[in-house]
């Protein structure tokens, strides 16, 4: 019997407890820290609060990367701790818990337990396994053009949600085993990785592009066209599908080259599903007109006041209406990424609000408003790229992108540079599950840890400042991007 406490006793787990309670105790405890100062001299002080949260975010950060909690009371740790410790009132840091966003993410997993039961997702994986063949190597590469195909035309965290039980019923046919494997590791955490690259090559990808977009017309004064920012990011991020295929390829080779007779098995399986049910037509109507809907708010004004979240949602009350889902379906929605995701609208809206992420940006690029051009947009990408891992990437342009812009003219850089430099980081969180919702929704296959996930980010983050190092030096000024001012 002591022999097994003392197995169940993990003494990392308790070290990484300690570690992040004694940041968050550091950086609160900690006596006033200096101004931070912009290009225009003007003064942004960082009040108590701001500190409490740029604290709370190093407590945060470290629980999740080391999964020393479940990843969702995490989550809900942060809400408290902003309460218990004044960083912001209650009423507002638990409010983020049900912000639109997190509903959007609870509609798309909701679509995934659909597209399961009725057997849809079957169904593709199947049709798919006919055209892509027995390789597991050419199973990876088509799983990942599928995903990322998708997102030109509809928002990567429906694309994950979509995926995500397709790459179930394939990998069911891989193994039956329940333990991971590296072939598991490597479906579901690359289909997380290319839906963020896919994600950024039109607007139709993420709600981050219209907004930076925004900003940067209204700094500079110059619009950007759809398919003017369609024609710059495409190449670079199709050069980030086909570069993490690789890269996923030699993390995670699969223990099996090939499934002997997985081609056979895949139409003999079709085929026994015979004609598409009631069911199934009636599900793939409802996700698709909610799909439809959505793309076509980037083109009709009209439909634009429209929430994103509530017309997703009108899929899910759908679901139910026509008893396609029922009572013990919800229950099998996996919470504990709902909450991942709430804890990480709370944070990304206390650093935000409190002026802590405005103090981090500033503080950040003042260190080299004075570089040569290429290291100052260097810095600035990996500055969004870092923080849009812990807080919306929304929220990481918002802060970033003013700034950098206004910093921009004083080196001769032109904002196209910086903002499609800054975007293509933001759509691209590879350390953190928090950091996108194609990466909380990938988590929920128990293939991987939060850990094993930060390890495969960090080539992954790397090879993509490679890649949009050479892209800013050489490629975009061949394609006629003004990347210097006169």
């Amino acid at each position: 019997m002591a022999l097994a406490e003392a197995k169940a006793f993990d003494v990392k787990r308790v070290i990484y407890l300690f570690i992040g309670a004694v940041l968050f105790t550091i950086v609160y405890c900690s006596p006033p820290w200096p101004d931070a100062v912009d290009p225009a001299g003007k003064h942004f002080p960082l009040s108590p609060q701001a500190k409490g949260a740029i604290a709370l975010f190093l407590l945060a950060g470290t629980y999740w990367v080391f999964e020393v909690l479940p990843i969702g009371v995490t989550g809900l740790l942060i809400g408290v701790m902003q309460a218990l410790f004044f960083i912001r009132p209650a009423s507002e840091a638990f409010k983020d818990f049900m912000d639109p966003a997190v509903l959007f993410i609870f509609g798309s997993l909701t679509i995934g337990a659909v597209f399961t039961k009725v057997g849809l997702t079957k169904r593709l994986a199947y049709r798919m396994l006919l055209i892509v063949g027995e390789s597991t190597t050419r199973i990876y590469l088509g799983c990942f053009v599928v995903t990322a195909l998708l997102t030109h035309i509809m928002a990567h965290t429906a694309v994950a949600a979509t995926m995500y039980p397709l790459l179930l019923s394939i990998y069911s046919l891989y193994t039956t085993d329940k333990a991971p494997t590296r072939f598991g590791k490597g479906l579901f955490i690359g289909m997380a990785f290319v839906a963020g690259a896919g994600s950024i090559i039109t607007l139709l990808g993420a709600a981050r592009g219209v907004v930076a977009l925004g900003f940067y017309k209204e700094i500079t004064g110059k619009e950007v066209s759809f398919f003017e920012l369609t024609y710059y990011m495409a190449p670079l991020g199709w050069g980030m599908v086909i570069l993490l295929w690789l890269l996923i390829r030699f993390f995670f080779k699969p223990e099996q080259d090939r499934i002997p007779g997985l081609r056979d098995k895949a139409r003999q399986l079709s085929a026994e599903m015979g004609k598409l049910t009631g069911r199934e037509l009636g599900a793939g109507l409802i996700v698709f007109g909610a799909i439809f809907f959505l793309s076509l708010q980037s083109f009709i004004p009209a439909l634009q006041p429209f929430n994103k979240s509530a017309v997703l949602l009108v899929a899910t009350v759908l679901f139910f209406v026509f008893r396609i889902l029922d009572l013990s379906d919800l229950e099998l929605i996996p919470w504990n990424i709902v909450l991942l995701f709430s804890g990480a609208m709370s944070i990304g809206f206390c650093l935000w609000q409190t002026g802590a992420a405005q103090w981090l940006a500033i503080q950040w690029l003042g260190f080299f408003k004075n570089a040569h051009w290429f290291v100052f947009v260097m810095a600035m990408t990996f500055f969004v790229l870092v923080m849009t891992n812990f807080i919306m990437n929304v929220a990481a342009i918002a802060i970033s992108l003013p700034v950098a812009l206004v910093v921009a003219p004083y080196l001769g850089v032109g904002g196209e540079v910086i903002l499609y430099a800054a975007l293509a980081a933001a759509g691209m969180p590879f350390l953190l599950l928090v950091g996108a919702a194609p990466n909380a929704i990938a988590y929920s296959s128990n293939q991987f840890t939060s850990g094993e996930f930060f390890n495969a980010g960090i080539p992954a983050s790397i090879l993509l400042m490679a890649v949009l190092g050479l892209t800013i030096s050489i490629l975009w000024p061949v394609m006629g991007m003004k990347v210097l001012t006169p």
